[in-house]
């Protein structure tokens, strides 16, 4: 049958056809879901609206149709005919899997791989995974119920069939639905089996292998592939991680064939989220390979090596074995390398690593000698570096600069404006940082002043309007030491318009880390007496009594700090005293945390210098933790509790020496009247 007669006989006419073609809705996943994303249909993907294109008929889209009617009817040496010819179209090509969907042959195909014939099946499976890499096609296949069939052919015993199964599992695994079919029904166990290849075969160069050792290497690289898009989930990770995929993950990293090293790094770098696989790279010596590669690897492989080092340096040890490894030096050289400043998936990953091995203090003494801090700085400068960058290169600083020669450093490499210049960001990986690392430039008054300079203490405050917890509450921690060390923090804190209504509003939050934080600021904003005159008309006093129920420790530290700085103003001392704060703070003074109980015994002191407060300590049975702390090696804790003490015994005295004068007064009147 000719194409014209193709066209005679079809019911819908090349008008018809392009009435088909309408703009339709493609879905498209290429995302990590989480478990709640996993339960849900595959309906919670991204979308993503496409248009077809417009374009005029070519003779393929009828002969590509014609194929799928022999598909349908044909006989079985038809069949295997007929899917030969199809296979011969580039089936990437979108107008070519229109023909194919709009006749049906989507249905026709997923059928096919119940048949008993192999090579129907092999003919089928070449079919699907071209046409699988468009997305709208793989969401098509899933819900057609592709993933269970794949799933069964799998225990077949043909290898070639396996390796196509593994190519079609690859594709289908960017859909959350075709995820949880493979786990729903046994497919990770059986791609993991596929996974064992002996250590000869790995590392045998490719000119070099036999067919049957080049056949298992293909085999492994379709199992491992297949195995990076369904480890998008994490349901999908335990499993993996129970059927003991570790040490078969291990023995591949260590092959030559890139082919397969790949694919096995970036399921690697997403299973190590979790705690178990962070703790695997450390148990099955990964961190070897993982380190030669990045000296070796090419850029993809570098990425992949970064990522799984950024999340499985959570661990110490995993840190000090990236070092012992020599992982550092190239960690610095990537950022470094000019050419790779346009790939920013790689500095992001390189830059993620850097920071979470700068947490073990003897790598930043690594990093120094490698002059990291400039090597950041100069990442820093970049009008459009990419801000996942930008975030990991201050979380780097920050572990820098606990460090204070390193704040001379970065002052002198002129990184604190650039820094600064960040907080106009909005990026909320970024925003949780930079408080954190302006708030160990403050430490170093030089450093402080050139913050001032460029208005960053104000950009700091308007942080603590962001909605994010963490931001809050990191913008309020970075206050303290910013307050502490400003040339005139008392004026510059008030010319905030309503920034410390803000500060005093969050005593509300529902969040400790945020209210632990707060009272630390208010603490430093209150040694200003009009600061605190300000803060006191809001109502900071009523709001602070109201926490002191907590028993989070870090929460009573900073809460104790901030009554004890805040009694200095009118009748705050008397009202605390009222509000019922007394006998909560002495319960306090009972705790085994030291800070908590210095910090609880200078605000006693200060509350002690109301005589109403000190009966109520007294009452409350302060003077036996008072007389034990006075013993402690902690001179601020020793003075604080003797200052409590005394002003407790001089009311004592008072008391005493009113009660002898009225005695006597007493005793003479009696006598006038004998």
């Amino acid at each position: 049958m000719t194409t014209a007669t193709l066209r005679s006989s079809s019911s819908s006419s090349d008008e018809d056809v392009l009435s088909k073609l309408q703009p339709k809705e493609v879905i498209i996943d290429d995302r990590t879901d989480s478990e709640e994303h996993e339960e849900s249909s595959s309906s919670s993907e991204e979308e993503i609206e496409y248009t077809r294109p417009a374009f005029s008929i070519p003779p393929e889209y009828w002969h590509i149709q014609k194929l799928i009617k022999f598909l349908k009817t044909g006989n079985q040496a038809a069949t295997t005919v007929a899917l030969c010819c199809l296979k011969d179209h580039d089936l990437t090509h979108e107008v070519h899997q229109f023909a194919v969907q709009d006749c049906g042959g989507m249905e026709v195909l997923v059928n096919l791989l119940e048949t008993k014939d192999l090579n129907c099946k092999l003919g089928t499976l070449g079919i699907l995974v071209e046409m699988a890499q468009n997305g709208a096609i793989r969401k098509c296949l899933v819900d057609l119920g592709c993933m269970p069939l794949l799933v069964k052919n799998l225990s077949e015993p043909s290898t070639d069939l396996k390796i196509l199964i593994g190519e079609v599992m690859y594709y289908l695994g960017f859909v959350p639905k075709a995820r949880k079919d493979a786990r729903h029904y046994d497919g990770i166990q059986l791609l993991v089996d596929l996974l064992e290849v002996d250590e000869k075969t790995l590392r045998t160069p490719a000119r070099d292998l036999a067919p049957d050792q080049e056949e298992i290497v293909r085999l492994a690289r379709a199992s491992v592939r297949a195995l990076w898009t369904l480890s998008k989930s994490q349901k999908n990770m335990h499993i993996m991680m129970k059927s003991g995929c570790v040490p078969l993950m291990a023995k591949l990293l260590g092959c030559v064939h890139t082919d397969v090293m790949i694919p096995t790094l970036g399921a690697l770098s997403q299973c190590v989220v979790l705690p178990s696989f962070q703790l695997a790279v450390c148990t099955e010596k990964m961190v070897d390979d993982i380190v030669k590669n990045l000296f070796e690897g090419n850029e993809s492989v570098q990425r992949y090596c970064c990522e799984t080092i950024f999340y499985a340096a959570e661990d110490a040890e995993t840190r000090d074995m990236v070092r012992q490894a020599g992982g550092l030096r190239p960690l610095v050289s990537i950022i470094s390398e000019p050419s790779n400043r346009s790939d920013k998936d790689l500095l992001a990953a390189a830059t993620g690593a850097i920071w979470k091995t700068a947490i073990t203090p003897e790598n930043v003494r690594q990093f120094d000698k490698l002059q990291a801090i400039n090597v950041l700085v100069k990442l820093l400068e970049s009008p459009d570096e990419d801000e996942r960058v930008l975030s990991n290169v201050v979380g780097a600083l920050c572990e820098f600069l606990k460090f204070s020669h390193n704040r001379d450093v970065l002052r002198r490499s002129g990184g604190i404006p650039y820094i600064v210049n960040l907080l106009n960001y909005t990026y909320q990986p970024l925003l949780e940082n930079l408080p954190m690392v302006l708030r160990e430039c403050a430490q170093d008054e030089d450093s402080m002043k050139i913050i001032e300079d460029v208005d960053g203490v104000r950009l700091i405050w308007s942080l603590l309007k962001n909605k994010s917890l963490k931001v809050q509450a990191n913008a309020a921690w970075c206050l303290v030491p910013c307050i502490r060390n400003a040339q005139d923090s008392g004026e510059m804190v008030r010319s905030f318009v309503g920034g410390l209504e803000i500060i005093v509003e969050l005593l509300k939050s529902d969040d400790v880390k945020v209210l632990a934080c707060v009272c630390a600021a208010i603490a430093e904003v209150a040694k200003d007496t009009e600061n605190l005159a300000v803060i006191s008309d809001h109502g900071v006093v009523p709001r602070l009594v109201d926490l002191i129920s907590t028993e989070d420790v870090f929460l009573r530290e900073h809460l104790c700090s901030a009554i004890a700085y805040c009694c200095a103003w009118g009748a705050n001392c008397k009202m605390f005293g009222r509000l019922g704060a007394i006998t909560p703070l002495v319960g306090y003074m009972a705790d085994n945390h030291e800070k908590v109980n210095t910090t609880a015994a200078i605000a006693l002191h200060h509350l002690s210098e109301n005589p109403f407060n000190c009966i109520t300590m007294h009452e409350s049975g302060v003077v036996i933790f008072l007389l034990r702390s006075v013993t402690s090696d902690d001179h601020e804790l020793q003075e604080a509790a003797a200052g409590c003490l005394a002003n407790i015994r001089k009311l004592a005295l008072e008391a005493e020496t009113t009660h002898l004068i009225r005695k006597r007064v007493s005793s003479s009147s009696d006598e006038n009247e004998d």
